[in-house]
């Protein structure tokens, strides 16, 4: 079965928690692969820090792994403000002094800057990685998610729609860590915000999605495009 995320630390309720129903098993087994079959989401990835967060506003394209919007800094100083592009494993930055609201759908021609995705230490590149690991080409199996922890914690509204608030399983790799990642699931399975735990950091990654309108996500210009 495809890995639901999973990271260290703690997290609250709302209500739960109780073993899924057969429903509710079958929409969390499904979330991840309906961003797939969507192709895209937009997304607002809220960034934890103790200095002060960071909020991405963009598009994740889930069938080609990568993500694109602007980021800004909240709480802190404006100087990492800018457009982002990401893959699994490289960032594409291009500092912006008034960064805009959302990224121009084409990418600017020139002023990017490039490095790895970091796979430990930057609460941003943990967040962005989680994004875009949101997605998956087929559905979990239902059956084993209540066996590795799954479990539902209550019932709120996003945006006016009424979802189920589930704590997804442990990491096959990493046992104690079922409830660490909250997802926020409509009745069709429609993923609509996920809540994670991440080391060292005081508050959760929150991404929400839908908070704006999906746009496609063009290469940056020289870069070659994701596979």
């Amino acid at each position: 079965m495809a890995a639901f995320l999973a990271a260290d630390g703690g997290s609250g309720g709302s209500g739960g928690p109780r073993p899924l129903t057969t429903d509710e098993a079958n929409r969390l087994a499904i979330t991840r692969f309906r961003n797939h079959q969507a192709q895209g989401r937009a997304v607002t990835i809220t960034v934890p820090g103790a200095a002060g967060g960071l909020t991405v506003t963009g598009s994740v394209d889930y069938r080609r792994k990568v993500g694109y919007g602007v980021v800004h800094g909240t709480g802190r100083d404006e100087s990492g403000d800018g457009l982002i592009r990401w893959t699994p494993t490289s960032v594409h930055i291009r500092p912006m002094a008034d960064a805009p609201a959302h990224a121009p759908a084409s990418p600017p021609r020139s002023g990017w800057y490039d490095r790895p995705l970091l796979s430990s230490g930057s609460a941003l590149d943990t967040s962005l990685s989680i994004a875009l690991g949101l997605g998956g080409d087929r559905p979990d199996n239902a059956e084993l998610l209540p066996q590795n922890g799954a479990a539902w914690w209550g019932r709120e509204q996003v945006d006016g729609r009424r979802v189920d608030v589930m704590a997804g399983p442990s990491s096959p790799d990493r046992s104690g860590t079922a409830g660490n990642v909250r997802y926020w699931i409509g009745s069709d399975g429609t993923m609509y915000r996920v809540r994670v735990d991440v080391d060292s950091q005081p508050e959760p990654v929150v991404i929400d999605f839908d908070t704006h309108a999906y746009v496609p996500v063009e290469p940056v210009p020289g870069t070659a495009p994701a596979r």
